[in-house]
């Protein structure tokens, strides 16, 4: 049976609180998370004083969905989303996505990096006063990681691809102990497993969290963001209105838990898997480079529940920049306003970043293939914002030159209202088998799982499930360790 091991190391443990007390951490949990009406009244005023990005412990408490859309000394309220109109998608069918932008660094990955590293703590698995926590990424979860690693008081290492984007490198050098540089970028995922084999192999005392295989990501995405879902659809249902699916893309497959959530609460919902088109893993076990950063491939993640996914879809990475410049550009906004677009949606497009719009994307092609009408409801996430890929727009200025409305009109017409059901793939029982069988190729055959463990993921029914019931159990032992440390 395969789930997150809770195992105590005494010592190790006495270490970690003995850490926390010193650093004055307190540590949320995923009760509160979910519901941050209860986090304590002190923390909040702490928090009131305290910067979104701020390296302080306090923002532990901002790792949910709730947070009030400020920089600095912001509270919680509703979450935080945006709901496309038919102007942009050009389908009648709902499409809301949950934002990911003010979460602490700008993206939704800090709250699978704590979910990876908090059991790990509290259980004493893993001790901050000697080991050192590795973060493998394409992206946004080793900013995440480095950034939870910093709030409580642990040293980090960072590795990501040297094709990523200039802000994350940037950011990273003031966060990160350490930030590694692998060859490639987004889809050079085996550049950076065997990175981690290295340091594994190099005698240094550390612990890497790989989130495409850490069931805690899981776990938190299935906790947090299929609650979040859920709050969301109960606030914006109207009479007759249908929740019928989520889209995600697969990147490391914490995400898409959220779908797992989703689906037991509304059975006939679907669940749309995406991946670039110049790198279809998924779709036809298929490989190449791609510029949607944020979803690694060439491989499928362990922890992605393959016999729960509905839809596969392909996305050209070239609709994906070419509608970050569209939402983006001053030109672009102008031609959105002369085809009805309000002022309003169009201040919100810079909450989508490549895979927010990668994941639009898909729900317009989901709600294309279903014949989705207007009391039809996806939800999708939007991971990060543009901010965290302006020199992105910065290149294709050098490169393409000025973007101007007559670029704007064919980027609208091709890529937004001219998507169509091509490149999609509905899975039947042996197509979510052929999917579930590519991952033996990764983690059998190069990262050491087992013959049995991959079996076991494909045949017990309880597999999920069971690691889905252990956020109760994970919370008594946060509650015991911050009683422990005496701050709470």
């Amino acid at each position: 049976m395969a789930t997150i091991d809770l195992t105590i190391n005494k010592t190790k443990r006495q270490r970690a609180i003995q850490r926390a007390r010193e650093k004055n951490i307190i540590i949320p949990t995923y009760a509160q998370m979910k519901d941050p009406s209860k986090i304590p009244a002190k923390i909040k005023q702490e928090l009131a004083s305290i910067g979104l990005w701020d390296i302080h412990p306090r923002n532990l408490f901002r790792i949910n969905w709730h947070n009030e859309a400020k920089n600095s000394g912001g509270g919680f309220g509703n979450v935080n989303y945006i709901e496309l109109p038919s102007s942009i998608t050009g389908v009648k069918a709902r499409i809301v996505a949950i934002v990911g932008k003010w979460f602490p660094t700008g993206a939704h990955k800090v709250g699978a990096a704590f979910s990876c590293l908090v059991p790990r703590l509290v259980t004493g698995q893993f001790d901050p006063t000697t080991q050192k926590a590795v973060w493998p990424s394409t992206g946004n979860y080793c900013r995440g990681g480095a950034y939870d690693s910093a709030l409580l008081s642990c040293e980090s290492i960072a590795i990501l691809p040297e094709g990523m984007s200039r802000e994350r490198f940037e950011w990273l050098a003031k966060v990160a102990g350490e930030t590694i540089k692998t060859p490639g970028s987004e889809s050079n995922v085996k550049e950076i497993f065997d990175k981690c084999n290295e340091l594994r192999n190099s005698g240094q005392d550390l612990m890497i969290f790989d989130q495409f295989q850490e069931y805690p990501n899981y776990l938190w995405h299935y906790t947090v963001t299929g609650r979040a879902m859920e709050e969301v659809f109960k606030q914006i249902a109207r009479p007759g209105d249908r929740f019928r699916g989520i889209t995600s893309a697969t990147g490391s497959a914490g995400s898409i838990a959220s779908g797992d959530y989703m689906k037991q609460l509304y059975p006939e919902s679907k669940i749309a898997a995406s991946e670039a088109l110049q790198c279809p893993t998924l779709l036809e076990n298929g490989f190449g480079a791609h510029r949607i950063e944020g979803i690694g491939d060439k491989h499928v993640p362990w922890i992605h529940n393959t016999k729960n996914t509905d839809l596969v879809v392909a996305i050209d990475d070239n609709a994906v920049v070419n509608l970050a410049r569209l939402f983006n550009e001053p030109a672009g906004k102008k031609f959105l306003a002369s085809q009805g677009v309000s002022e309003a949606t169009i201040a919100q497009l810079d909450l989508l970043g490549f895979s927010g719009i990668s994941n639009v994307l898909t729900a317009i092609k989901m709600a294309k293939y279903y014949e989705m009408d207007e009391n039809d409801v996806i939800f999708t996430i939007a991971t990060d914002s543009m901010e965290l890929y302006k020199s992105r727009l910065v290149e294709m200025h050098e490169e393409f030159g000025e973007y101007n409305e007559s670029t704007a009109a064919c980027d609208f017409g091709r890529w937004l209202l001219g998507q169509g059901i091509d490149n999609m793939l509905e899975l039947t029982y042996p197509e979510k088998r052929r999917v579930h069988n590519l991952k033996y190729f990764t983690w059998v055959e190069q990262q050491g799982k087992t013959y049995n463990e991959i079996q076991d993921m494909w045949y017990d029914p309880n597999f999920w499930t069971d690691i889905q019931k252990q956020a109760d159990e994970v919370d008594e032992l946060i509650v015991e360790f911050n009683n422990e440390v005496g701050l709470a």
